[in-house]
């Protein structure tokens, strides 16, 4: 059997998929407007999983479901409904006690928890993510919203007492921003989205929330999660095409954030459009090609299980996968003799199989564009040094290592975004430096070595070219409480649990000059507990 017989076998008839594992197609008819569940009688997208079975007409992607493409008069609807729950600050939901909000979250968590089981089958369906990385990132995301939670009780009881300086009075706190446009990502459809979606909600911002083309579905057993759980208008969903529905509802000027995780060209042209660029916060996680290097002094052994780790994980589909690895010439010989003996080691196969390790591919046209990434590499002097690296068959592409990769191959600088490995070679370790120098991106990266002064003398550089550097250890995000941000084209503002909370909102002060009549009045308001705002309530 060739290999690509092999991968093909992966692909089974639907009798053969274990019956915990199939999937009833979902058609989804409502989106969620200004606390309503509202019909959809217009067109709508099919969704189509990386899952293939085998037919007559050889092997095609499952079809799973359905949504609702919207048009822009849907999208301003909405809008309309998040400006008036805002309703220029005075809204129910921007005024509520902290306390009060956090109730709501807590609600909208046990009402989500009850939908586990179906959204991480989605996860699995839709983007081909494995079962146990499904469960996984539903569970890290329960983890991320209490852990938001907690870190939200701890700045407003830093804020519940007042600062005396000058004969003045104040009490400082965070208060919203207005209206959020929040988009995510298809890689990480719920988790990522909801880094933003979550923080942006709990300060008191209303919301226009627009699931990613790949990882749409998996949102729909949240809408009356959503609905039951907070005031109406605080959240809305917008369906539709990305290009047709978020340019005008940017062009308005009425959107006051934008979370978007995505690509730096659709971040750009989106912020381009908002006509009061002053009003407009932004908060980007983009592209990355985030770089391994491999000195001569690293233990090569861990060097190649977290660089698998690092480019391979949900096949390379990660920002903060290594893209790139960079690896002294006196031992790269040695280095890609065991990159190359640890991929065979990694099972490849359906999202259910047990303890798989590579699956296929959601975005159709990604499995082409790999082959032609690598063909552009071995037409400029890279060769593929891995058995079997590069084979293809329908959603699925096998990792393939290319070998030496120079600066004429498209590979060299364009994010991947797949399981493809480009490995340079180096001598002088001014050459990864001046490569991170030159990139567009300032993500991560990755330095292995054993020698400390070799390591000293590269983090000091990489501090200040990228936002994490990793000492013998693979690019990642976690864990959540550490700040998670770029440099260049790679982000704008900072995601960690406590950093997202002060992205999404402003420090607020109310203040007054300190003598008996004003004493008088802040007590007033505070024993009677007229203001949410200007209160010592602390919450436990």
């Amino acid at each position: 059997m060739s290999f690509e017989d092999q991968i093909r076998s992966i692909f089974v008839e639907e009798s053969r998929i274990p019956e915990e594992f199939r999937i009833e197609e979902i058609h989804q008819r409502e989106y969620l407007c200004n606390g309503e569940m509202k019909k959809w009688d217009g067109p709508v997208s099919e969704v189509y999983s990386p899952v293939c079975i085998p037919g007559p007409d050889g092997l095609k992607r499952k079809l799973i479901g359905t949504y609702p493409v919207c048009t822009e008069k849907e999208a301003n609807e909405a809008l309309d409904a998040a400006i008036a729950a805002y309703d220029n600050g005075r809204g129910e939901w921007p005024t509520m006690s902290i306390d009060g909000r956090i109730k709501c979250l807590e609600r909208f968590v046990l009402k989500m928890s009850e939908q586990r089981s179906l959204i991480v089958k989605l996860i699995m369906w839709e983007i081909g993510k494995s079962y146990a990385d499904s469960a996984k990132e539903f569970d890290r995301t329960v983890e991320y919203i209490n852990a938001t939670i907690d870190e939200l009780k701890d700045i407003d009881r830093q804020s519940s007492r007042f600062q005396i300086a000058e004969g003045v009075i104040a009490q400082v706190r965070r208060s919203p921003l207005g209206v959020v446009l929040c988009m995510g990502p298809f890689n990480y459809p719920l988790n990522e989205t909801f880094t933003t979606l979550i923080p942006a909600l709990i300060m008191g911002n209303t919301l226009l929330f627009k699931p990613p083309k790949h990882g749409t579905l998996l949102h729909y057993p949240l809408l009356n999660a959503f609905r039951e759980s907070f005031p109406k208008g605080v959240v809305n969903t917008v369906y539709g095409r990305g290009a047709t529905v978020t340019p005008g509802l940017m062009a308005t000027g009425n959107i006051n954030v934008l979370a978007f995780i995505g690509s730096s060209k659709v971040a750009n042209d989106l912020k381009k459009r908002h006509p009061k660029i002053n009003r407009l916060r932004a908060v980007l996680s983009l592209d990355a090609k985030n770089l391994a290097i491999i000195t001569k002094n690293a233990d090569l052994k861990l060097a190649v299980n977290e660089c698998i780790l690092g480019s391979l994980s949900f096949n390379g589909q990660r920002c903060t996968a290594i893209k790139i690895i960079y690896v002294h010439k006196d031992v790269a010989g040695e280095f890609l003799k065991l990159l190359s003996e640890a991929i065979p080691k990694l099972p490849f196969g359906l999202p259910w199989d047990k303890d798989v390790k590579l699956t296929p591919l959601p975005e159709p046209h990604k499995p082409d564009f790999l082959k032609e990434t690598i063909a552009d590499a071995v037409a400029h002097g890279a060769k593929v040094v891995n058995e079997n690296g590069g084979a293809s068959v329908a959603s699925f592409i096998y990792p393939a290592i290319l070998y030496p990769v120079n600066d004429r191959m498209k590979v060299f600088r364009e994010e991947q975004f797949g399981p493809v490995i480009p490995v340079v070679p180096f001598e002088d370790m001014e050459e990864p430096i001046a490569y991170q120098i030159d990139s567009p991106h300032g993500q991560q990266v990755s330095i292995f070595s054993e020698d400390a002064g070799e390591i000293a003398a590269l983090i000091d550089p990489f501090v200040n070219l990228v936002s994490r550097v990793n000492i013998n250890s693979q690019c990642q995000r976690g864990p959540d409480v550490f700040a998670f941000t770029g440099r260049k084209d790679s982000a704008e503002g900072t995601l960690s649990v406590h950093d997202a909370l002060r992205s999404f909102s402003i420090r607020t002060v109310v203040a007054t000059k300190l003598n008996e009549t004003n004493k008088h009045l802040f007590n007033e308001i505070v024993s009677d507990h007229s203001s949410n705002f200007l209160s010592t309530k602390f919450i436990f």
